[in-house]
């Protein structure tokens, strides 16, 4: 499917990380996250009830991240992407890529920060 719905560098507050501090104190996560599905129905009538509303995209992001804490951004990403993927499975939503972005690392040297790409299809959530 060549057809996505792409939210980019989503802006929250989480707490996740493997040191103790990060579980209790606060930091800046960023999320992308795209759905793979076709676009023609929605394109096609103008109606949004015919496609993956973005909004609840968005706000499944954000309480994922905004929720209970996980050690490592990789779980973050997979929580997100297969709840994306159970959430818009009636849309025809077969695909979805999801990056996560920790730009405050505590690590001893300098870096722009960590991220993890993950990419989850319905084929994978049949195979949990």
């Amino acid at each position: 499917m060549t057809d996505r719905i792409a939210l980019m560098n989503m802006r929250f507050e989480g707490r996740h990380g493997v040191l103790p501090v990060e579980q209790v104190e606060p930091q800046s996560f960023e999320v992308d996250a795209e759905l793979f599905l076709d676009l023609r129905p929605a394109g096609s009538t103008d109606d949004i009830a015919r496609t993956a509303d973005y909004r609840q995209v968005f706000d499944i992001c954000r309480e994922i991240v905004e929720g209970p804490s996980f050690r490592l951004i990789e779980s973050v990403a997979e929580a997100i992407a297969v709840r994306l993927l159970a959430t818009f499975a009636s849309f025809g939503v077969d695909e979805v890529v999801v990056r996560v972005r920790k730009p405050a690392v505590l690590l001893p040297g300098l870096l722009d920060g960590a991220s993890v790409e993950i990419r989850r299809s319905q084929a994978d959530l049949a195979r949990r």
